[in-house]
Protein backbone atom coordinates (compact mmCIF):
# COMPACT_ATOMS: atom_id res chain seq x y z
CA UNK A 1 0.00 0.00 0.00
CA UNK A 2 1.33 3.02 -0.85
CA UNK A 3 1.58 6.23 2.16
CA UNK A 4 0.77 9.03 0.39
CA UNK A 5 0.77 10.96 4.32
CA UNK A 6 3.63 9.45 5.08
CA UNK A 7 5.62 11.07 1.78
CA UNK A 8 3.40 14.34 2.31
CA UNK A 9 4.56 14.47 5.62
CA UNK A 10 8.40 14.37 4.20
CA UNK A 11 7.62 16.86 1.99
CA UNK A 12 5.84 19.59 4.04
CA UNK A 13 8.76 18.78 6.58
CA UNK A 14 11.03 20.55 3.66
CA UNK A 15 8.87 22.91 2.73
CA UNK A 16 8.77 24.44 6.18
CA UNK A 17 12.49 24.44 6.11
CA UNK A 18 11.69 26.58 3.18
CA UNK A 19 9.53 29.13 4.23
CA UNK A 20 11.48 29.26 7.46
CA UNK A 21 14.66 30.51 5.28
CA UNK A 22 12.44 32.72 3.56
CA UNK A 23 10.72 34.33 6.45
CA UNK A 24 14.28 35.27 7.03
CA UNK A 25 15.99 37.31 3.94
CA UNK A 26 12.01 38.97 3.01
CA UNK A 27 10.75 39.32 6.51
CA UNK A 28 7.39 37.87 4.95
CA UNK A 29 5.93 34.85 4.52
CA UNK A 30 3.78 33.39 1.55
CA UNK A 31 -0.38 34.07 1.63
CA UNK A 32 -2.62 31.91 0.26
CA UNK A 33 -6.44 33.31 -0.15
CA UNK A 34 -9.16 30.57 -0.50
CA UNK A 35 -12.67 31.59 -1.53
CA UNK A 36 -15.24 29.53 -0.53
CA UNK A 37 -18.71 29.61 -1.76
CA UNK A 38 -21.96 28.07 -0.03
CA UNK A 39 -21.99 25.42 2.04
CA UNK A 40 -20.92 22.22 0.55
CA UNK A 41 -19.95 19.79 3.45
CA UNK A 42 -17.05 18.22 1.35
CA UNK A 43 -15.74 22.06 0.42
CA UNK A 44 -15.69 22.71 3.88
CA UNK A 45 -13.67 19.41 4.44
CA UNK A 46 -11.09 19.90 2.41
CA UNK A 47 -10.48 23.88 2.86
CA UNK A 48 -10.20 23.20 6.43
CA UNK A 49 -7.63 20.55 5.67
CA UNK A 50 -5.69 23.27 3.67
CA UNK A 51 -5.80 25.69 6.42
CA UNK A 52 -4.31 23.30 8.91
CA UNK A 53 -1.37 22.14 6.53
CA UNK A 54 -0.70 25.84 5.90
CA UNK A 55 -0.78 26.73 9.31
CA UNK A 56 1.92 23.65 9.80
CA UNK A 57 4.06 24.89 7.15
CA UNK A 58 3.95 28.26 8.24
CA UNK A 59 1.89 29.68 5.46
CA UNK A 60 -0.28 31.97 6.11
CA UNK A 61 -3.99 31.36 5.43
CA UNK A 62 -7.41 33.39 4.36
CA UNK A 63 -10.76 31.93 4.09
CA UNK A 64 -13.07 33.77 2.43
CA UNK A 65 -16.53 32.56 3.03
CA UNK A 66 -19.31 33.74 0.49
CA UNK A 67 -22.39 33.00 0.64
CA UNK A 68 -23.97 30.43 -1.74
CA UNK A 69 -26.00 33.36 -4.06
CA UNK A 70 -23.16 35.65 -4.20
CA UNK A 71 -23.57 36.91 -7.80
CA UNK A 72 -21.07 36.55 -10.50
CA UNK A 73 -20.10 40.08 -10.55
CA UNK A 74 -19.55 40.35 -6.94
CA UNK A 75 -17.17 37.16 -6.62
CA UNK A 76 -15.17 38.23 -9.93
CA UNK A 77 -15.18 41.87 -8.08
CA UNK A 78 -13.37 40.16 -5.13
CA UNK A 79 -11.11 38.20 -6.95
CA UNK A 80 -9.76 41.41 -8.90
CA UNK A 81 -9.29 43.04 -5.34
CA UNK A 82 -7.02 40.01 -4.83
CA UNK A 83 -5.37 39.89 -7.82
CA UNK A 84 -4.02 43.70 -6.82
CA UNK A 85 -3.40 42.99 -3.38
CA UNK A 86 0.39 43.07 -3.00
CA UNK A 87 0.14 40.25 0.39
CA UNK A 88 -1.77 38.12 -1.54
CA UNK A 89 0.32 35.47 -3.21
CA UNK A 90 -1.65 32.62 -4.26
CA UNK A 91 -5.33 32.20 -4.69
CA UNK A 92 -7.40 29.29 -5.25
CA UNK A 93 -11.15 29.34 -5.91
CA UNK A 94 -12.88 26.25 -4.12
CA UNK A 95 -14.74 24.16 -6.64
CA UNK A 96 -17.13 22.87 -7.33
CA UNK A 97 -19.13 26.25 -7.22
CA UNK A 98 -23.38 26.73 -7.14
CA UNK A 99 -24.10 25.88 -10.54
CA UNK A 100 -25.49 29.22 -11.74
CA UNK A 101 -22.05 30.41 -11.17
CA UNK A 102 -19.91 30.37 -14.37
CA UNK A 103 -17.01 28.26 -13.43
CA UNK A 104 -14.84 29.06 -16.20
CA UNK A 105 -15.46 32.15 -16.37
CA UNK A 106 -14.56 32.58 -12.71
CA UNK A 107 -11.60 30.63 -12.76
CA UNK A 108 -10.25 32.37 -15.81
CA UNK A 109 -10.82 36.23 -13.63
CA UNK A 110 -7.70 34.84 -11.57
CA UNK A 111 -4.46 35.85 -12.13
CA UNK A 112 -2.04 33.44 -13.54
CA UNK A 113 0.79 34.18 -11.24
CA UNK A 114 -1.63 34.03 -8.34
CA UNK A 115 -3.02 30.84 -9.82
CA UNK A 116 -2.07 28.24 -7.32
CA UNK A 117 -4.16 25.52 -8.76
CA UNK A 118 -3.52 26.34 -12.37
CA UNK A 119 -6.37 26.22 -13.93
CA UNK A 120 -6.24 29.21 -15.56
CA UNK A 121 -5.64 29.12 -19.49
CA UNK A 122 -2.38 30.90 -19.42
CA UNK A 123 -0.97 28.10 -17.08
CA UNK A 124 -2.57 24.91 -18.70
CA UNK A 125 -0.80 26.27 -21.98
CA UNK A 126 2.09 26.79 -20.27
CA UNK A 127 2.52 22.99 -19.07
CA UNK A 128 1.39 22.02 -22.82
CA UNK A 129 4.41 23.51 -24.28
CA UNK A 130 6.93 22.06 -21.50
CA UNK A 131 7.59 25.06 -19.40
CA UNK A 132 5.07 24.93 -16.86
CA UNK A 133 4.41 27.88 -14.10
CA UNK A 134 2.21 26.14 -11.62
CA UNK A 135 0.60 22.18 -12.40
CA UNK A 136 -2.25 21.25 -10.87
CA UNK A 137 -1.77 19.97 -7.34
CA UNK A 138 -3.24 16.78 -7.84
CA UNK A 139 -1.54 15.35 -11.12
CA UNK A 140 1.77 17.17 -9.78
CA UNK A 141 1.38 15.07 -6.83
CA UNK A 142 0.35 11.92 -8.47
CA UNK A 143 4.07 12.38 -10.25
CA UNK A 144 5.96 13.04 -7.46
CA UNK A 145 4.15 10.21 -5.71
CA UNK A 146 5.30 7.57 -8.72
CA UNK A 147 8.94 9.02 -8.21
CA UNK A 148 8.74 8.38 -4.70
CA UNK A 149 7.79 5.08 -5.09
CA UNK A 150 10.23 4.62 -7.65
CA UNK A 151 8.08 3.73 -10.37
CA UNK A 152 9.69 4.10 -13.69
CA UNK A 153 7.60 5.98 -15.99
CA UNK A 154 9.84 5.89 -18.84
CA UNK A 155 8.68 3.57 -21.60
CA UNK A 156 5.77 2.84 -19.07
CA UNK A 157 2.11 2.27 -20.48
CA UNK A 158 0.31 4.44 -18.14
CA UNK A 159 -3.17 4.63 -18.59
CA UNK A 160 -5.43 7.82 -17.23
CA UNK A 161 -9.33 6.88 -16.73
CA UNK A 162 -10.56 10.17 -16.29
CA UNK A 163 -10.13 13.53 -18.78
CA UNK A 164 -10.77 16.71 -16.51
CA UNK A 165 -8.86 19.86 -16.87
CA UNK A 166 -8.18 19.09 -12.56
CA UNK A 167 -7.12 15.60 -13.34
CA UNK A 168 -6.96 13.65 -16.28
CA UNK A 169 -5.34 15.94 -19.26
CA UNK A 170 -2.70 17.79 -16.87
CA UNK A 171 -1.75 14.68 -15.70
CA UNK A 172 -1.03 12.93 -19.38
CA UNK A 173 0.42 16.20 -20.30
CA UNK A 174 3.32 15.17 -17.45
CA UNK A 175 3.58 11.93 -17.68
CA UNK A 176 3.96 12.05 -21.31
CA UNK A 177 6.65 14.91 -21.04
CA UNK A 178 10.30 15.09 -22.19
CA UNK A 179 11.62 14.85 -18.62
CA UNK A 180 13.15 12.30 -16.20
CA UNK A 181 9.50 11.42 -14.15
CA UNK A 182 7.55 11.82 -17.98
CA UNK A 183 8.57 10.05 -20.83
CA UNK A 184 5.80 7.53 -20.82
CA UNK A 185 2.87 6.21 -22.91
CA UNK A 186 -0.16 7.80 -21.85
CA UNK A 187 -3.77 6.32 -22.97
CA UNK A 188 -6.66 8.44 -21.53
CA UNK A 189 -9.95 6.55 -21.35
CA UNK A 190 -13.24 8.12 -20.31
CA UNK A 191 -16.82 7.91 -20.62
CA UNK A 192 -17.16 7.72 -24.10
CA UNK A 193 -14.36 5.07 -24.75
CA UNK A 194 -15.39 1.00 -26.06
CA UNK A 195 -13.85 -1.51 -23.64
CA UNK A 196 -11.86 0.75 -21.42
CA UNK A 197 -10.24 -2.92 -19.91
CA UNK A 198 -8.53 -3.74 -23.12
CA UNK A 199 -6.19 -0.41 -22.14
CA UNK A 200 -6.50 -1.13 -18.18
CA UNK A 201 -5.18 -4.72 -18.67
CA UNK A 202 -2.07 -4.10 -20.58
CA UNK A 203 -1.02 -0.98 -18.44
CA UNK A 204 1.76 -1.06 -16.03
CA UNK A 205 0.37 1.63 -14.54
CA UNK A 206 -3.47 2.99 -14.14
CA UNK A 207 -4.81 5.96 -12.77
CA UNK A 208 -8.57 6.33 -11.84
CA UNK A 209 -10.12 9.74 -11.66
CA UNK A 210 -13.37 9.79 -12.19
CA UNK A 211 -15.53 10.90 -9.28
CA UNK A 212 -17.56 7.32 -9.41
CA UNK A 213 -16.76 4.28 -7.07
CA UNK A 214 -16.00 0.91 -8.32
CA UNK A 215 -14.91 2.34 -11.62
CA UNK A 216 -11.97 0.33 -11.75
CA UNK A 217 -12.99 -3.33 -10.89
CA UNK A 218 -10.14 -5.96 -10.19
CA UNK A 219 -10.51 -7.83 -13.62
CA UNK A 220 -9.39 -4.77 -15.16
CA UNK A 221 -5.94 -4.91 -13.52
CA UNK A 222 -3.03 -6.67 -14.27
CA UNK A 223 -0.95 -9.06 -11.57
CA UNK A 224 1.84 -6.89 -10.37
CA UNK A 225 0.24 -3.07 -11.97
CA UNK A 226 0.34 0.05 -9.91
CA UNK A 227 -2.72 1.60 -9.36
CA UNK A 228 -3.21 5.23 -8.37
CA UNK A 229 -6.55 5.82 -7.59
CA UNK A 230 -7.55 9.85 -6.93
CA UNK A 231 -11.47 9.66 -6.32
CA UNK A 232 -12.89 10.22 -3.26
CA UNK A 233 -16.35 9.14 -3.05
CA UNK A 234 -18.82 9.77 0.56
CA UNK A 235 -20.69 6.27 1.35
CA UNK A 236 -22.99 6.28 3.91
CA UNK A 237 -21.92 4.06 6.72
CA UNK A 238 -23.97 4.00 9.68
CA UNK A 239 -21.05 1.95 11.84
CA UNK A 240 -19.41 5.78 11.44
CA UNK A 241 -19.92 8.29 14.19
CA UNK A 242 -19.98 11.02 11.07
CA UNK A 243 -22.57 8.80 9.34
CA UNK A 244 -20.25 8.39 6.45
CA UNK A 245 -16.91 6.62 4.79
CA UNK A 246 -14.58 7.48 2.06
CA UNK A 247 -13.98 5.02 -0.52
CA UNK A 248 -11.97 5.75 -4.25
CA UNK A 249 -13.12 4.90 -8.26
CA UNK A 250 -11.09 1.40 -7.59
CA UNK A 251 -12.61 -1.68 -5.70
CA UNK A 252 -9.45 -1.48 -3.25
CA UNK A 253 -9.66 -4.65 -1.66
CA UNK A 254 -10.14 -6.82 -4.64
CA UNK A 255 -7.83 -4.95 -6.32
CA UNK A 256 -4.95 -4.64 -3.30
CA UNK A 257 -4.80 -8.41 -4.12
CA UNK A 258 -3.48 -8.29 -7.72
CA UNK A 259 -1.44 -4.86 -7.77
CA UNK A 260 1.85 -4.56 -7.20
CA UNK A 261 1.02 -1.39 -5.15
CA UNK A 262 -1.60 0.69 -4.70
CA UNK A 263 -3.05 4.16 -2.63
CA UNK A 264 -5.77 3.91 -0.40
CA UNK A 265 -8.57 6.54 0.23
CA UNK A 266 -8.00 8.34 2.33
CA UNK A 267 -4.08 8.73 2.89
CA UNK A 268 -2.94 8.27 -0.78
CA UNK A 269 -3.46 10.94 -3.52
CA UNK A 270 -5.15 13.62 -1.26
CA UNK A 271 -2.60 14.49 1.33
CA UNK A 272 0.10 14.57 -1.73
CA UNK A 273 -2.45 17.24 -3.31
CA UNK A 274 -2.58 19.61 -0.02
CA UNK A 275 1.68 19.05 -0.48
CA UNK A 276 1.63 20.31 -4.06
CA UNK A 277 -0.85 23.01 -2.93
CA UNK A 278 1.77 24.09 -0.45
CA UNK A 279 4.68 23.80 -2.65
CA UNK A 280 2.19 25.84 -5.47
CA UNK A 281 2.09 28.91 -3.13
CA UNK A 282 5.56 29.30 -2.10
CA UNK A 283 6.43 29.50 -5.53
CA UNK A 284 3.94 32.17 -6.26
CA UNK A 285 5.54 34.55 -3.45
CA UNK A 286 8.76 33.58 -4.91
CA UNK A 287 7.44 34.93 -8.41
CA UNK A 288 5.58 37.91 -6.95
CA UNK A 289 8.50 38.91 -4.77
CA UNK A 290 11.00 39.04 -7.80
CA UNK A 291 8.58 40.53 -10.13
Amino acid sequence: MIDGKKISISIQNSLKEEISKIKNIYNSVPKLVVVLVGNNPASISYVKAKERACEKAGILCHVERLEENVSESELIKYINELNLDSETHGMIVQLPLPKDLDEEKIIQSISPIKDVDGLTNENLGLLASGNSRFVPATPLGVQVLLNEINAKTEGSNIVIIGRSKLVGIPLALLLSSKSDLGNASVTICHSKSKNIKSHTIKADIVVVATGFPHTLTADMVRKDSIVIDVGVNRIEDNTKKNGYRLIGDSDFEEIYEIASKITPVPGGVGPMTIAMLLKNVTKAFLLNVKK
